[in-house]
């Protein structure tokens, strides 16, 4: 099959660059073309990362990519749009409005930012979760007479909570959640986070994250109606904190259900997702989506964060919760820098090939 001809926008930043490995020998699309500020266009890509003493700033795990390396980086505007079939932004939300708008009247875009989100004709799509909402970009396409889309990704906080959230939202119903997350450093960006201020500290507040997860998570787990998203009937509160872990988020989640539960059959009850994930065959799809624990002392970031290359989502705890009538307590580990960014964003553009949406 010939490949997609694909570009990154903020190549140079901690999404672009996980974008950069996520893309690496892709069987399916290829980087043809990579963007980002104009201070780094025109230079080859390992001297747009190298910092003003000369360090190549690379913030992902193990080698860059040799296909990046000598590949020139554009301006925005720079960028052949005749010559590609698919964009991953990796952009700031704040720039990302103006750029997504400009590149989604031509191309499909697949993006990391908050800028499209909340629209009414935009669906939040995690692959295996909200699949059907994907029928919401025909009628986006429609309305703002665009050749192509926007197609964001959740806030990676959202992320492992719509995933979990899902079998038991189908088999038990949901009513109220509460969560607290304990978000790793590198959600905060690459100057998000002083060291001064998380180390041996937790911050007990993330400014807009609260609301992101309580919105989000409600469009995700809605159903699509008439051309449009009518959000699940959930209420939804949490708390989110900032704590000295480098990648991954775990959260504390506590659920009432509008059906019994028994505690012990939810093993078996994501385990029967596994069988069925709509993921499956998919070039970035984990080999399991749900990876289930008795053991009570997990998930642990250090163990999990490695498992399906970041891209499962991992459940333990699983206990009756005496505050509700009818539900249960969780823990669950969901990887920000991986299904939660850049790697599930690739896996999301797979999932829309798939369906013949790009």
């Amino acid at each position: 099959m010939d490949k997609k001809r694909v570009a990154i926008i903020g190549v140079t930043g901690s999404v672009g660059q996980e974008f950069v490995q996520s893309l690496n020998n892709h069987p399916w699309f290829e980087v043809t073309q990579i963007a980002a500020s104009e201070r780094s266009a025109g230079k080859n890509y390992l001297d747009a990362i190298r910092n003003e003493g000369g360090i190549i700033m690379w913030d992902v795990g193990g080698e860059i990519p040799d296909y990046i390396k000598s590949m020139t980086v554009k301006k925005i505007d720079e960028l052949d749009t005749s010559q590609l079939d698919l964009i991953f932004s990796a952009v700031e939300s704040q720039a990302a409005r103006d750029i997504e708008t400009k590149m989604a009247a031509e191309l499909p875009v697949v993006s990391t930012s908050s800028a499209y989100r909340y629209e009414e004709d935009v669906p939040i799509l995690i692959p295996g979760v909200n699949d059907e909402q994907a029928e919401l970009i025909e009628t986006q396409k429609k309305n703002r007479n665009w050749k192509g889309f926007v197609a964001p990704l959740p806030n990676c906080t959202t992320t492992g909570l719509a995933i979990t959230l899902k079998p038991l939202l189908e088999k038990y119903g949901a009513k109220k959640v509460m969560m607290t997350s304990m978000q790793a450093i590198s959600g905060g960006g690459k100057s998000g986070v002083s060291a001064m201020g998380i180390t041996d500290n937790i911050l007990p507040y993330i400014p807009k994250e609260e609301g992101k997860v309580r919105l989000e998570t409600r469009k995700i787990l809605g159903k699509l109606k008439d051309g449009k998203i009518e959000d699940a009937d959930i209420r939804v509160s949490c708390t989110c904190t900032r704590v000295p872990v480098i990648d991954g988020h775990t959260e504390s989640v506590f659920v009432e259900t509008s059906e019994d539960i028994d505690p012990s059959k939810a093993k078996e009850l994501y385990n029967s997702y596994n069988q069925s994930i709509s993921v499956e065959g998919l070039p970035s799809a984990p080999k399991e989506y749900y990876a289930f624990h008795e053991d009570p002392t997990r998930p642990q970031p250090r163990m999990e964060r490695s498992v399906g290359d970041g891209m499962t989502t991992t459940i333990g705890r699983v206990e009756k919760e005496e505050l509700f009538d009818k539900g249960l307590k969780y823990m669950l580990f969901s990887h920000n820098k991986k299904m939660g960014s850049a790697k599930g964003a690739v896996l999301l553009a797979e999932m829309l090939y798939k369906k013949g949406k790009i």
